[in-house]
């Protein structure tokens, strides 16, 4: 005799995360130690569980990973010194 159930079981999945910190004095030292991201993509490949009479990971999604600069308008302002050099008993060489 078979008989149809019906269960509920938890499946997980992956997902990407990428985390930004800014860098300060304090963790300078950490930021500019260990390998660097190159110009190129890098891919990460997900996995998901399905269910079925046994959970399996299988691969569900592919990420890439670049990074690209952006340039952006900004104002500043500050005190800038100006000179003004005095030429007059300079004597001027000629132009042709």
């Amino acid at each position: 005799m078979t008989e149809n159930v019906t269960l509920t079981v938890p499946v997980s999945h992956e997902e990407v995360r990428i985390e930004r910190e800014p860098i300060t004095d304090t963790n300078i030292g950490d930021a500019v130690d260990g390998p660097s991201i190159s110009e190129e993509e890098h891919e990460v490949t997900l996995h998901a569980e399905r269910p079925v009479t046994e959970t399996e990971a299988v691969p569900v999604e592919r990420v890439r990973i670049g990074k690209e600069t952006v340039t952006e308008q900004e104002q500043v302002s500050g005190e800038v010194r100006k000179e003004q050099i005095d030429t007059s008993g300079v004597e001027q060489p000629e132009r042709h």
